[in-house]
This record gives structure tokens, C-alpha cells and sequence, in this order.
């Protein structure tokens, strides 16, 4: 269990020191505060103090509790770096990422699958962009590819029906809320101090300081939350999710890329049809469409999930279909880069609008891999939401973007405000990355 000191009991900033309940001193001013404990966050707030242990580290968290948004509903799936360009940022990343991944719940005991995945084609007008991915993931350096026919699907999975596949045994499965609040463990027995129900909604210089004190010149960065508290330091990191196009604002930074929510449904397979599914079943991507699409993947719990779809949430942590924030609703639609998305992929949306209500839709395009499956046996399953950046031209920004401003502010904060799929996988190279790009800005 993670100890965390609440905002409630984290008073305004002094230049003395507080305690909390363990009696444990607790110093209102740090050398680098974090805002966000979501996965990125807290992989990033680890490997900084693990780094630099005689520095004061604080991580400063919205909700009562870490990793409940995106890193709390997500699939749950270990990738191993097929699907990325070749060289790319992305694809480094996720295939390190999946590595270190491995050797970190193996290390602190934390339970694993490789259940493998199959990635599938159906179509023979498929087979061309399989091959494509085969030798992309290849050059990406994937582990134990392989490309299997009809009869080697069969032998992997006796349910599922295809043409040919793309064999991935290095692929896996894991709770990633669970990996995220071991990192965040790891965090605090480094010296770490995490601070939940802080909803940052200012960051600033510290404009006074007490007659005679120090303490502007030495923390001058303001970071405030909503109901009135204040930390202190001397840099900031943000890694806001949802929200990391607000927390950019807040700093005077530009409102692109702004953050879009997509929210993605999920069926899960009825107990007693579980044998259907042994590993991690994917479509050939379409690169027509801006999201992968259906497939199927065990979780660590033993269920099976089916989805899911992607379309637009109207709240940026919006679980259920009747979820609605008008300013998050507002911000979405009068964003011009959704409306040229929305255009560009008007029948696609529709559909994945249709299948969403209608989950007999869902369950055909399901079939399409596993034959046996019946709309009798499926349920409507839990929900994600995707935060996805988008530029004006209504692009899907698919690599990391930093920002820091410009001005006296700027030169003490570094935003992440995109972390792309697969974050989750890649946390600890994204950590690694990150860290990297704070000792350069920052020069600890």
C-alpha cells in the first residue's frame, strides 16, 4: 500500500517544516515537483529520484488515489513493438520498454503472462500489409517472430479461423495499475513525497517572499492547487494524461496539441466460454482508419475482453456513454482539428458509433476470427478513455511532444504533453527518456 499525505492535511506553503502522520518530516518546498500519478508520471518521478537521491522530489495527484484514469483502464497488454515505424522514437521504446517491463515485475514479484498473440488475417487483401508488418517488426528487432498459416493459427488458437498470422509469443499481459503503484512505492522508499487530492490549477513564480528569506530565489515556482495549497520548488514536470493540454496552459504554453477523449467499449466473454480465446487475438491494422480495431485479450484476472470501439467521450474521464462535462464537450467540438477528423472519417465514426450501441454489430466483426462465438455470449464489459492529441489539420499526433514556454516559467517546466500508445509497455524507457530531457533543460 502506497502512503500518501492528502492535500487536506498538506498545508499552504511555509518555510518550515511539516510532519506528517508517521512523523516523517516533510519539507513545503522541493527541488522537482511532478503532477500527475498516472503510469508515465510515476515510472518518471522514480527514475529521477532513483537518479538523483540527494534532490527533494514531491508528486502531486488530482485523485485520492494513483493510476486510476488512463493506466487503471487499460487492456492490460505487454506489446512487443510490431506495429511502430522502424527507428522510430516509438518503436525504440516500446521494444526496450517491454524488456525492462519484464525484468521489473520479475524483480519485485509482480505477476506476469506471455500469452502470446496472433495477429491475424482473414482477408487475402490482407495478406500484403501482414508481410509488411511482419518485416517492419523485424527491423524493429521483435523478439520470435514468426509468420504461421492456417494450420499454425489452429495449433496456437483451436477457436480461431484465419488465412495467416503474425506470430508474437513475446507479447504478454499484466495489471499495469498494479506495476504503476510499485513504481510508485518505489518512489517513496527512495525519499519521494506523493500528495494525493491536489488538483494543480496554477503554476507561476513565486512572486513575495517573507522579509528577509531566501526562499523566492532558491524555489521560485509556484505550483497550486484548487483548494488553496501551494508547494514550492525549484522545476516542474507535468505528465497530465487527460489534462496535460490544460496543465500546458496554465504554465503559458500553447493550447496544441489539444487533447481529444476517445472512449473505447468494451464486451467481455462469459465465464463458461472462456476457453475460446488463449492469448491475445489482433486485426491486421487498416491504415485507413485512425484506430486499430476489435480484438480479443485475456486479462490477468482470467477474463477475457472483446473491443473495443473508439468514439468520442463528452468527458475527458467519462467512463459510461452518459458521462457529459460541457466544458469538456464544448472544448472537443469547437476544436477545428476534430471537426477535419470528423470529416475525414465521417462512415468510420458512424460505425463505430452503431457498433457501440448495437453489439451484435461488434459481435459480427468478432466472428470474422472465432466462428463459434454468439452475441449470447458476450456482456458489455468496462471502458477506457484514450487521451488523444490531435494538431489543427485534425491529425492524430502519434510521437512524444515536450513543452516548456518561454519566459522565467518556462525555463523551469517541462510539460510531456503526449505520450502515445504504448505508454503503459514502454514506461520505464519512457521514464529513462524523460529523465534524460529534464537533466539537459533543468542542468541537475
Amino acid at each position: 500500500m502506497i502512503r500518501t499525505l492528502s492535500a487536506a492535511s498538506f498545508k499552504a506553503a511555509k518555510p518550515e517544516l511539516l510532519k506528517d502522520v508517521t512523523g516523517r518530516r516533510l519539507h513545503s518546498t522541493y527541488d522537482v515537483a511532478v503532477v500527475g500519478g498516472g503510469i508515465v508520471g510515476l515510472a518518471t518521478a522514480r527514475e529521477l529520484v532513483l537518479r538523483h537521491p540527494s534532490l527533494s522530489f514531491v508528486l502531486l495527484e488530482k485523485e485520492k488515489e494513483l493510476a486510476v484514469h488512463q493506466s487503471g483502464h487499460n487492456s492490460g497488454v505487454i506489446h512487443s513493438g510490431i506495429y511502430y515505424t522502424p527507428g522510430s522514437l516509438k518503436a525504440r521504446l516500446c521494444v526496450r520498454g517491454a524488456t525492462l517491463a519484464y525484468e521489473y515485475c520479475e524483480k519485485k514479484g509482480l505477476p506476469y503472462k506471455k500469452c502470446g498473440k496472433l495477429i491475424v488475417a482473414v482477408e487475402q487483401e490482407e495478406i500484403p500489409r501482414l508481410k509488411a508488418l511482419y518485416e517492419r517488426g523485424m527491423q524493429n528487432n521483435v523478439r520470435d517472430l514468426s509468420i504461421v498459416d492456417a494450420k499454425g493459427i489452429r495449433e496456437r488458437e483451436p477457436y480461431c479461423r484465419g488465412i495467416m498470422a503474425l506470430d508474437s509469443p513475446y507479447t504478454g499481459i499484466v495489471d499495469w495499475r498494479m506495476v504503476a503503484l510499485r513504481y510508485g512505492k518505489d518512489f517513496e522508499e527512495a525519499g519521494g513525497t506523493v500528495v494525493t487530492e491536489s488538483e494543480v490549477n496554477d503554476i507561476s513564480m513565486v512572486k513575495e517572499s517573507p522579509a528577509g528569506s531566501t526562499e523566492g530565489m532558491e524555489h521560485p515556482i509556484a505550483v497550486r492547487d484548487k483548494k488553496g495549497n501551494e508547494v514550492r520548488c525549484r522545476y516542474v514536470l507535468t505528465c497530465g494524461g487527460l489534462y496535460s493540454d490544460r496543465l500546458s496552459q496554465i504554465s503559458g504554453c500553447s493550447s496544441e496539441p489539444r487533447i481529444v477523449p476517445f472512449r473505447g467499449d468494451y464486451l467481455v466473454l462469459k465465464p463458461e466460454k472462456h476457453y475460446l480465446v488463449k492469448g491475445n487475438i489482433y486485426p491486421v491494422p487498416d491504415p485507413r482508419f485512425p484506430f486499430l480495431g476489435v480484438h480479443f485479450t485475456p486479462r490477468m484476472d482470467g477474463s477475457v475482453w472483446l473491443g473495443p470501439n473508439a468514439v468520442l467521450a463528452f468527458k475527458r474521464e467519462g467512463y459510461k456513454v452518459y458521462d457529459f462535462n460541457p466544458r469538456d464537450f464544448a472544448d472537443a467540438l469547437s476544436f477545428r482539428g476534430l471537426q477535419r477528423l470528423v470529416l475525414k472519417n465521417i462512415t468510420y465514426g458512424i460505425g463505430e458509433m452503431y457498433r457501440g450501441v448495437f453489439i451484435s454489430a461488434q459481435v459480427k466483426i468478432l466472428q470474422k476470427y472465432i466462428p463459434e462465438l454468439s452475441l449470447s455470449d458476450v456482456l458489455r464489459g468496462p471502458a477506457g478513455v484514450r487521451a488523444q492529441a490531435l494538431d489543427r489539420d485534425g491529425n492524430l499526433v502519434d510521437d512524444f511532444v515536450f513543452d516548456g514556454g518561454v519566459g522565467d516559467v518556462g525555463s523551469r517546466v517541462l510539460h510531456v504533453r503526449n505520450a502515445p500508445s504504448p505508454a503503459a509497455t514502454s514506461s520505464l524507457a519512457i521514464a529513462e527518456m524523460i529523465a534524460d530531457e529534464v537533466e539537459s533543460r533543468f542542468k541537475l
